[in-house]
């Protein structure tokens, strides 16, 4: 398997195009001895590609495997077990920790992957895994911009909400997203497959004819659905969001500002990266780069890129759900709980914590906190 990105990345390999780098899993350098761009004319030498790929990239991979499940696990956990899904929010936040679910669940094949060199799991596999991962890709996306959205909403539009911020209408807006994003990873459901170069077998994309043209757009429409409009969706609603919190007078109005930043810097972290990666590879498809040594560098991004943008999906639950104060009261609850259960304890209370939301005395405050509580 081509690995996660390299999907994106390397989604235009055809039997004339035979770019034979590994994915970052690759179990030595020697993956990466040789690369013939015949379209070019050019033949690259690969090994000054490091070889600490070889062994840093399974490591990193099972570990934000285990960070993956749990933190997005102990979410769907919460939320339909102990908070039971009653608003708008809370259906997005669940469908948001399910989609990084999908692409935390093709990380094993890709540590595997590492350790035999070539995909072994089968067609129909190769189908399956691929699409599960960019569902999982451009769904995470979606969910991360229409929280954005709802915030918006909530705060700056309060009034309009009261009307649209209900469980039905979110459960209707993530069946829609879904569908939407099924959509946008048919062409992988359908290139995708098992291969064989130089006597390895590839989970690659094969398109018709050798056609550069279908990659070419493969990676704008990543651009375009998995960063440009989720960006300009996210500065636009936190912008907004950041003027209304000038407003208030409230401790948590810092807090809250924070949380703002937060969401907006780390989405550019992780994901601008491997969309810059993504754009320059289209060039090297429309041949405006075409020399090796730029080539090399590329391929080297890529696998870097691709790396960097798995991270996010392990912090998805820390920055939309743990830092929540009412989400932290039915964590804390949650455990309570179960604690209780293991330890038949007698004292039921002696378990119980402060509660998180502390009420003013005064309506005013009281209005402004819980007009913060929507950012929270």
């Amino acid at each position: 398997m081509e690995g996660n990105l390299s999907y994106l990345l390397d989604r235009g390999s055809s039997e004339d195009t035979v770019v034979d780098y590994m994915s970052p899993t690759a179990s030595s350098s020697a993956a990466y001895e040789y690369s013939f761009y015949p379209e070019l004319d050019i033949s690259c030498d690969f090994e000054n590609i490091p070889a600490f790929a070889s062994t840093f990239f399974p490591v990193l991979y099972s570990l934000l495997f285990m960070i993956g499940l749990v933190g997005n696990a102990l979410v769907i956990w919460v939320l339909t077990v102990f908070k039971k899904v009653r608003a708008m929010t809370d259906v997005y936040l669940l469908n948001l920790a399910i989609a990084d679910l999908l692409f935390v669940f093709s990380l094993p094949f890709l540590v595997q992957y590492s350790i035999v060199s070539q995909w072994t799991f089968g067609n129909a596999m190769c189908k399956i895994i691929s699409s599960a991962y960019f569902i999982g890709f451009y769904s995470s996306a979606f969910f991360i911009t229409i929280m954005s959205v709802d915030r918006y909403l909530a705060i700056v539009r309060s009034v309009y909400a009261l009307r649209v911020r209900t469980t039905a209408h979110g459960v209707i807006t993530s069946l829609v997203l879904w569908v939407v994003a099924i959509l946008a990873s048919t062409p992988d459901l359908i290139f995708f497959q098992e291969m064989n170069y130089h006597n390895q077998t590839k989970c690659i994309p094969h398109y018709p004819d050798s056609n550069n043209g279908w990659k070419t757009f493969s990676n704008f429409e990543v651009n375009a659905l998995g960063w440009l409009i989720p960006v300009g969706v996210l500065i636009f609603c936190y912008y907004s969001i950041l003027k209304n919190l000038q407003k208030c007078q409230t401790q948590k109005k810092y807090k809250a500002m924070k949380l703002v930043f937060i969401v907006v810097i780390v989405f550019f972290l992780f994901w601008t990266p491997v969309n810059i990666v993504l754009f320059l590879d289209s060039l090297r498809n429309m041949y405006i780069i075409d020399d090796c040594h730029t080539s090399q560098r590329l391929d080297l991004a890529m696998e870097l890129a691709e790396a960097l943008s798995f991270v996010h999906c392990c912090l998805n639950p820390i920055i939309y759900a743990f830092v929540g104060e009412k989400f932290k009261k039915h964590l804390w609850e949650a455990f309570r709980k179960y604690a209780c259960f293991l330890l038949i304890c007698k004292d039921y209370s002696a378990f119980s914590g402060r509660s998180l939301d502390k009420h003013s005395s005064l309506h005013t405050m009281s209005s402004q906190s819980s007009f913060v509580g929507t950012v929270l």
